[in-house]
């Protein structure tokens, strides 16, 4: 689906018709209606639009499924990738220009400290040697045909070291306006190897019956058909200072030494909208924490007999805290969740399990949990000096991790919560 055709099925959209400039005024109009989608007709000329995934339903609405079914299909997807299909006339070869300037573009600085202006929910693809990859990225607008690109030691990050050892700059596109199907696949973690467009496509077969359409670029580059804009070029060996920027926790992350992306064309659509993603806000949160969840699922299924849910808690950013619900057959059963949960998401670093009548996305249910079902002296795992997330500013190169074990003790009574049948 077009991100046109997604924001058409938003509710209660909230459209902002009067012009906004590049400076702080669509992060306040953002943070006031996080469970809004927020249109901006007219931002820095151009439209755009925000908080289009800030809830589970926002994104299982988006994918035409209901929101139980979202964690068994982002499951059969990682599980069961499969090729893209090529489509005929992507929208975003509408309009394709050599002679651009970025700085038109409605891309925002979001608050006063900001390196710059930031791109947020670019999309990157890239080739190497036959491995290709999709991957999130920060962009900070240096002129009017340059980026800085902030790469983390991961996938990109390798396929950007090998290019420039061998004296070449690495080709990438980023892709903007996209839907969930190819963001989530971006945020998963997978082996190195493994094609994450597949995994968008499998999503997207999963969620539509259809599988992802991709089209070809001019640098050979294959790049998901929908997108609303696509910036072709390639990571150099400039480098250049980056940040500061807000990341997922709403803290400041440091200025590093970065490599520059040198745009080379631009496609977009005829009547093009750009996506915007508030940093550290509700969206930003689902995008990171929403393909992890899964992972988690699979390495606590592996240990107890039955999971019922998961959930990375938006009070945790949705990324550092979360909560599992599994039915026990013994002792020690939640404390094997506890460990197999840190290792399906080694960033989190507090989990509570709770039992399967609580329901793991009322924050107030799994509280009572803790509150009437924990004790420390014999439900408390703490974890000390592990590696954890970069992104927790509390972290001093390891972290201290806690398991709560909110369960009932099997075989005693005295702790059911009275209902009315």
């Amino acid at each position: 689906m077009s991100l046109r055709g997604i924001i058409s099925c938003a509710k209660d959209p909230l459209v902002i018709d009067h012009p906004i400039g590049t400076d702080y005024e669509a992060t306040r109009i953002l943070l006031e209606n996080q469970n809004r989608v927020v249109r901006f007709m007219s931002l820095n000329g151009g439209e755009a639009v925000g908080n289009l995934y800030s809830t589970r339903e926002s994104v299982c609405r988006a994918l035409s499924i209901e929101t139980e079914e979202l964690m068994p299909k982002l499951i059969r997807a990682n599980a069961r990738p499969i090729p893209a299909a090529m489509a005929k006339a992507p929208g975003f070869n509408d309009v394709v220009t050599e002679k651009f300037d970025l700085k038109k573009l409605p891309i925002p600085k979001f608050y006063p400290k900001d390196g710059g202006r930031y791109i947020t929910a670019g999309v990157a693809v890239s080739e190497y040697e036959g491995k290709s990859n999709l991957s999130f990225h920060r962009l900070m607008l240096l002129d009017k045909g340059r980026f800085a690109i902030r790469l983390v030691p991961r996938h990109l990050f390798t396929m950007y070291k090998a290019a420039m050892a061998k004296g070449k700059d690495l080709p990438v596109a980023f892709c903007i306006g996209l839907s969930p199907s190819v963001l989530l696949a971006a945020a998963t973690s997978t082996d190195y190897l493994q094609n994450e467009m597949e995994i968008a496509s499998a999503l997207s077969q999963e969620c539509t019956g259809h599988p992802l359409e991709v089209a070809r670029l001019r640098s050979g580059l294959v790049v998901p058909a929908h997108s609303e804009y696509v910036l072709e070029g390639r990571l150099t060996a400039e480098m250049v200072e980056e940040g500061p920027f807000v990341d997922i926790t709403g803290t400041y992350d440091d200025i590093r030494s970065q490599p520059v992306f040198k745009v080379d064309r631009v496609y977009r659509r005829r009547d093009p909208v750009f996506q915007i993603v508030l940093p550290g806000g509700l969206e930003h949160y689902l995008l990171m924490g929403l393909p992890r969840e899964p992972m988690i699922f699979k390495a606590v299924n592996q240990v107890v007999p039955m999971v019922h849910g998961v959930r990375l808690t938006e009070g945790g950013c949705c990324w550092l805290h979360g909560v599992v619900s599994i039915t026990k057959n013994k002792e020690g059963d939640a404390a094997n969740a506890i460990m197999a949960a840190f290792t399906g998401h080694p960033s989190m670093k507090r989990v509570i399990i709770v039992d399967s009548d609580v329901d793991i996305y009322d924050d107030r249910q799994v509280e009572w949990a803790v509150a009437t079902r924990f004790q420390a002296h014999r439900g408390l795992l703490v974890v000390n000096n592990a590696a954890g997330s970069s992104l927790d500013p509390s972290a001093e190169g390891t972290t201290s991790k806690v398991g709560i074990d909110a369960t009932k003790p099997p075989g005693k009574t005295g702790f059911e919560l009275a209902r009315l049948d």
